[in-house]
């Protein structure tokens, strides 16, 4: 690949190309340049006719540009680089004082480089090494060109024609504010350009260490189903089943994780023998009602199995956490004028700043006022609930208490779950 000095690279090896092609032919004194044209003088009187290249544009390549990625390591630390592929699009200007010269000048110029379509690798070292000079004669940006690599990248440089009508013609000499003279386009291509940038090689692998096994399941460890008691979601102190493959080895822990912890909560299991399931006590009592907050937790497990030295980390699975409402509430009261009802209710586990929390009683719902600490206690205001024994339903971030008493045939809501609204 090359270094960023190849752009000015190849404005050299075609300054010279053009150069000597004109000394070849014997034209007499022909001066070449690579300046923007409102730099060339042409108010001098012995000035000779000249020919100027300009690089007015410079596009990406569209054939390089998805033809390679650049790779990273797990720690975001760039393995491998990928070029900058650029066509260079340049303006072939020709100058001249007398009839014909310009004319003159552009022939020639646009045959020498029709016949040199492809600037190989021997020419561009040989124009940007003219050795015979000596390096104090070549100006100091000459001499820096000299380190582009152009000539050792992948890809060859070719020089075709390319067509611009009079609308793209007259807006390019119009931002360059200067007579227009008589003038040809050509695109170069490609340059690829990377940066010298160190990357990191692994070592040779000297064993493969593959476990073949006879089967579409993988033997990792992994969670398919996590089962509650016959409900959809999970109470403290309640026992969950956690079921899937390649679930026995040792120093088995059970993660537990919440969007409101910093950390997961881990629960150790030891030994695990059953290959299909491990069974897990959720923690019950204050703290456990101070730590675990209610809502949607993913849980993982991790051991060491049989056959490994090193511990394994399973597959992501979902719990629901239920909250469970403790009846019957601290308060209930109905206002005299509108006979809308506030409840003060205990809940469990405690409430976090944050959560959405709502309750439903009677077919009336309310949000819980709003609280600046987690709290166990929440005060809710609904409308005009009816009088008389209504059902009970506590949702946090999404989760509802257990209304629905799923053990028995056909299922019946808990009786436990209703509270008496006074008239």
């Amino acid at each position: 690949m090359s270094s960023p000095l190849a752009i000015g690279a190849v404005s050299a090896v075609l300054r010279n190309l053009l150069d000597n092609g004109f000394i070849d032919v014997g034209t007499g004194p022909v001066k070449v340049t690579a300046v923007a044209p409102d730099l060339v003088k042409l108010d001098e009187p012995e000035e000779p006719p000249s020919l100027n290249l300009f690089l007015w544009r410079v596009t990406r390549n569209q054939g390089w540009a998805n033809a390679a990625l650049p790779a990273f390591d797990g720690n975001g630390t760039r393995l491998t680089n990928t070029p900058l592929a650029l066509d260079l699009h340049y303006l072939l200007t020709a100058y001249g004082g007398s009839d014909f010269q310009a004319e003159i000048l552009l022939g020639y110029a646009m045959h020498l480089l029709h016949e040199r379509p492809v600037l190989d690798r021997a020419a561009i070292r040989r124009a940007l090494d003219p050795s015979p000079l000596g390096p104090t004669i070549l100006p100091p940006a000459f001499q820096a060109l000299t380190a582009s690599d152009l000539a050792d990248q992948l890809d060859a440089v070719t020089i075709t024609d390319e067509s611009l009508d009079n609308e793209e013609l007259a807006r390019v000499w119009t931002a360059i504010q200067t007579h227009y003279r008589p003038s040809t386009a050509y695109r170069v291509t490609v340059v690829l350009i990377e940066a010298r940038k160190s990357t990191k090689e692994a070592l040779p692998v000297l064993k493969r260490d593959v476990e073949v096994v006879p089967d579409l399941v993988p033997p990792y460890p992994t969670i398919e189903t996590i089962e509650t008691l016959k409900a959809p979601a999970a109470r403290l102190g309640e026992k969950i089943t956690i079921s899937g493959h390649d679930l026995e080895g040792t120093a088995a822990v059970v993660r537990f994780m919440h969007h409101l912890l910093d950390g997961p909560h881990e629960i150790a299991v030891g030994t695990s023998d059953d290959p299909a399931a491990i069974e897990v006590t959720l923690p019950s009592g204050p703290a456990a009602e101070a730590d675990w907050p209610a809502g949607v937790y993913t849980v993982t497990v991790e051991l060491v199995r049989p056959s490994d030295t090193h511990p394994r980390e399973s597959n992501v699975a979902a719990l629901l956490l239920a909250p469970e409402p403790v009846l019957p509430p601290s308060s209930i009261s109905r206002a005299a004028g509108t006979g809308n009802v506030t409840v003060t209710l205990d809940v469990r586990p405690e409430v976090r700043p944050g959560q959405e929390v709502r309750l439903v009683l009677g077919g009336d719902s309310a949000l819980a006022d709003p609280i600046a600490t987690s709290s166990s206690t929440l005060t809710f205001r609904l409308g005009d609930v009816p009088s008389g024994p209504q059902w009970v339903r506590l949702t946090v971030d999404g989760v509802e208490s257990l209304l629905v008493d799923r053990s028995a045939h056909p299922p019946t809501f808990d009786s436990s779950q209703s509270v008496a609204v006074p008239a």
